[in-house]
């Protein structure tokens, strides 16, 4: 290696060995946490709760295939960058840098979209909100990052342990008042395909994907974790898969037994879900508990993903695909400009006071970049199968081919529900790609995904003798 690609990586070491599976297991939980307490519901509005429940059953397996396909690849590719790592490999450059931009877009504008959540549940518990809320929440959990990997995930574990201890309380809670004719209470429409299981309609399921969606959205973050794990090929497959396992069971509880306790109607159109059905119910004092650490649900989800958004900023930047400035890591070894700067867009994001527009546009990326990791998992399978995988997903390319089809379902799914987030996400695209193909394109650290991890490694290597 030269001397200037050694100072080079030397300047951007992110700190080995920080988190075993169980962490990594709780990331997974923690980006996705605030998903059950709001959000999912309004799908029940649009198809009714058993048009929602397809929705969910679909989305469940597209994320469970992804993430049996993101596993394999991340214990075969050991990367900050996740699934643009996984995308560089598979398909080059404009594959990568096409593939990371997706997730950027979305781990940039889900904290935009929480935020904002954030702050309508601050308004109902202190009765205040307003622009310097989101820069408070934004200008604490940044700061926490900035304090070092080991110190934010420890803080992430707890506020998540809250917020799953008021959805398993709030089940427990729920169960003896469960009703099955409740799921079917909403009036049967004319639209197409309409019965009492499908009030809306087939269309309406259709609408219902991006919220089922957001029972389980950001799983997928946990690869860029890779870096930081202590063993990245048995942690991190382990972790993804465990956070998996533990959303399916969540995901089912609040699905079922919420609107099966308090109505389907009611949870429709209800903003704080779990919430309503405790009181509908008559569990006013755990409904003002729940009330209260849903707060801590929406902080898990905000804090886990500006740690998300860090790494893949810090990848890409890395690799050139970004300014290289941002890459630049802290004497303790953590990248101070991917968390401020991207922090300061998702900000700007979010005095549009529109949080249902940014989550939409979140789930845009989202979609886009999971057809390309699903797609990934094909051609590595197909171009490399001499590659060492210390875990294979089960089913192979057929499980990452459903994945990939019902990825791609998903996001059409997006422009059923609002067209207009589809098309403000499609001009993010032309941006990036303008930057791309204008300039980073010609000025990237290595030329294939290979060149790059075999500089990573020879540069961890000599940091490790000269220690």
């Amino acid at each position: 290696m030269s001397t200037d690609n050694q100072e080079y990586l030397a300047k951007r070491q992110l700190k080995r060995g920080t988190a075993g599976w169980i962490l990594l297991a709780g990331l997974g939980v923690s980006y996705v946490i605030s998903g059950d307490f709001a959000g999912w519901n309004f799908g029940i509005a649009e198809a009714g709760w058993g048009g929602f429940a397809i929705a969910a059953v679909l989305m469940a397996v597209m994320y469970l295939t992804l993430v049996l396909s993101l596993a394999e690849m991340s214990a075969a590719i050991p990367a900050a960058g996740g699934g643009y790592s996984f995308a560089r490999q598979a398909m080059g450059p404009t594959g990568g840098f096409i593939t990371g931009l997706a997730v950027l877009i979305e781990y940039a504008l889900a904290p935009a979209a929480i935020v904002i959540f954030i702050g309508s549940a601050v308004e109902s518990l202190l009765g205040f909100n307003g622009p310097w809320v989101y820069a408070a929440f934004y200008l604490v959990f940044v700061g926490i990052h900035l304090a070092g990997v080991g110190e934010a995930l420890k803080v992430m574990m707890v506020i998540s342990g809250l917020a799953v201890f008021a959805i398993v309380a709030t089940g427990i809670a729920l169960f003896m008042h469960f009703d099955a004719s409740n799921l079917f209470d909403i009036a049967v429409t004319d639209a197409a395909g309409a019965s009492d299981m499908l009030p809306l309609g087939w269309y309406g399921v259709w609408a219902a994907l991006p919220f089922a969606m957001w029972l389980f959205l950001a799983v997928e973050g946990v690869p860029l974790a890779a870096e930081e794990a202590k063993d990245p090929g048995k942690d991190v497959p382990k972790g993804i898969i465990g956070a998996m396992v533990f959303l399916l069971f969540t995901a089912l509880m609040v699905v079922v037994l919420v609107p099966g306790a308090a109505g389907a109607k009611l949870m429709g159109e209800s903003a704080v879900p779990l919430v309503d059905a405790l009181n509908a119910t008559g569990n006013g004092s755990l409904a003002t508990l729940v009330n209260v650490l849903g707060l801590a649900g929406l902080v898990a989800s905000f804090f886990s993903i500006i740690y998300g958004y860090s790494r893949l900023v810090f990848a890409l930047s890395r690799a050139g695909y970004l300014p290289k400035s941002l890459s630049l890591t802290t004497s303790r070894k953590v990248p101070a400009r991917a968390l401020i700067v991207p922090g300061i867009f998702g900000f700007l994001a979010s005095l549009s006071g529109e949080g249902d527009l940014m989550l939409a546009m979140a789930v845009v990326g989202a979609t886009v970049s999971y057809a390309l990791m699903a797609l990934s998992h094909i051609l590595l399978r197909v171009k490399q199968p001499e590659l060492v995988r210390p875990y294979k997903t089960p089913g192979g390319v057929v499980t990452s081919g459903i994945a990939l089809v019902l990825s791609l379902i998903a996001l059409t799914g997006v422009y059923a529900f609002d067209p207009r987030a589809f098309f403000y996400t499609v001009v993010l695209f032309l941006i990036g790609g303008a930057y791309y193909f204008g300039y980073s394109r010609k000025h990237l650290v290595a030329k294939t995904a290979d060149e790059e991890f075999a500089m990573l490694a020879e540069a961890e290597s000599d940091l490790v003798v000269a220690s």
